[in-house]
């Protein structure tokens, strides 16, 4: 049965032409909406939401501050050693400045002077005046303890200025590098993990001021013994949480066995190209053939456990592009350490494996930046938008300037050296 619409102007339509209208809208829309979930996948690989987007553990009681304790004579040192001996765990910071110092001519080195370290345990922070202190070995009894687990905050650079005046910690966890394998880079400092520990806002404004000067005024003294506090309160938040990330983030000195080539890579102290090294290794019978270098790398990623280990590995992988490791890094994708999820999508995208990009292209959800950041990285390069060649390998030489060597090519394409400059520059 036919029907008609007749509107205000007088115009009269019939019903199959308004249904036709219809038909017609509601397809442009369906298009639309399927155009914009094209968008939006492309603003997934292009544009990574920024920040940590999954779920945390809940929001934990920080403790009552406890008693505080300035030490600037060698009596006291000996009795709050005799204290920090008892404890399983001692939190260790330390406040230090930037000085300048001469070397061969005029040239000038930045180095850092200690100025505090603060050593916490429970109800009772300890802040010793490592100016007036000359002598600290006393401490040695607690930091190169290797039955007491010292806690840092970014072990790097209070490790560094302990060092200079004789204390080498010889156990430790890196609550920073924990954080980072849980939340990510960018969610992984002190104050970001005290926000989401304890809902604490930390302050920071005394962080960069002169910590030579005395006397410290009491709010300087209180700034620096928070910190070390504080770095306890979140070991506890973190073991009863995320032990595995503590466990990741657990060091001793003792590097897990591997190929003698392959350790120096580990440990960031290399001065020799990757190729460099396989050269060398060749001449001293450790390596015979391409083989053994598979071999060797694939026996290192079974062992390592630390994730900045596996990271430096990685690189190495990528450096000697070694597409036949694509099997043995795939799994990590799935790690549970956000550190390995970046790091393997990285290196399958350096090495060029397309057939990960299935496995990859879940990571743009992934609750951390880094991880979705990487996986954007490594999808573009699998699609060929942005294919970038391996970074070439650098050499450092003894004065700390590095240097690149771009081999001789057979290729004929005008081309191939702009390519391998603008990946040099690149990296």
């Amino acid at each position: 049965m036919g029907c008609t619409f007749m509107l205000k102007s007088g115009i009269v339509w019939s019903h199959s032409f308004v249904s036709s209208c219809v038909s017609s809208i509601v397809g442009r829309m369906a298009a639309a909406l399927k155009d914009k979930g094209r968008s939006t996948e492309a603003e997934n690989v292009n544009n990574p939401q920024p920040g940590y987007l999954g779920k945390s553990a809940p929001v934990g009681q920080a403790p009552a501050r406890g008693a505080r304790t300035w030490i600037d004579r060698p009596e006291q040192l000996h009795h709050a050693v005799n204290v920090l001996a008892q404890a399983k765990v001692v939190a260790v910071d330390a406040e230090f400045s930037q000085v300048r110092s001469h070397v061969q001519g005029d040239t000038q080195t930045p180095s850092h002077r200690m100025a505090l370290l603060q050593l916490a345990i429970e109800q009772h922070c300890f802040i010793v005046d490592t100016l007036r202190l000359n002598d600290l070995s006393p401490l040695a009894a607690v930091i190169a303890n290797p039955e007491i687990v010292i806690l840092l905050h970014g072990a790097g650079a209070d490790m560094r200025v302990m060092s200079e005046r004789g204390l080498n910690v010889a156990h430790y966890y890196d609550l920073e590098a924990a954080s980072r394998s849980i939340f990510g880079q960018h969610e992984s400092s002190l104050a970001a993990m005290l926000m989401r520990a304890f809902n604490i806002r930390l302050d920071k404004s005394l962080q960069r001021t002169d910590w030579t000067r005395r006397p410290l005024p009491p709010a300087m003294v209180a700034y620096a013994a928070r910190d070390a506090e504080m770095t306890l309160a979140l070991y506890q938040w973190l073991n009863e949480h995320y032990a595995w990330a503590l466990k990741l983030h657990e060091y001793t000195h003792q590097l897990e066995p591997v190929a003698s080539w392959i350790e120096p890579f580990l440990r960031g102290n290399v001065n020799v190209s990757p190729d460099a090294a396989i050269e060398e290794a060749k001449t001293q019978g450790i390596i015979t053939s391409e083989a053994d270098i598979y071999a060797d790398c694939r026996t290192a990623l079974a062992r390592l456990t630390h994730p900045i280990h596996r990271n430096r590995l990685l690189r190495l992988v990528g450096d000697l592009s070694l597409t036949g490791m694509a099997p043995d890094i795939e799994p990590l994708l799935q790690s549970q350490a956000s550190d390995d999820r970046s790091a393997s999508a990285r290196t399958l995208g350096r090495l060029g494996i397309k057939s990960a990009a299935g496995l990859i292209e879940p990571l743009l959800q992934d609750p951390v930046q880094d991880v979705r950041k990487a996986a954007q990285t490594a999808l573009r390069a699998l699609s060929g938008k942005e294919v970038r060649a391996p970074s070439l390998p650098s050499i450092r030489s003894a004065d700390g300037v590095r240097s690149w060597t771009v081999g001789e090519t057979t290729s004929s394409d005008d081309d191939d050296w702009k390519a391998r400059l603008r990946a040099m520059l690149g990296e």
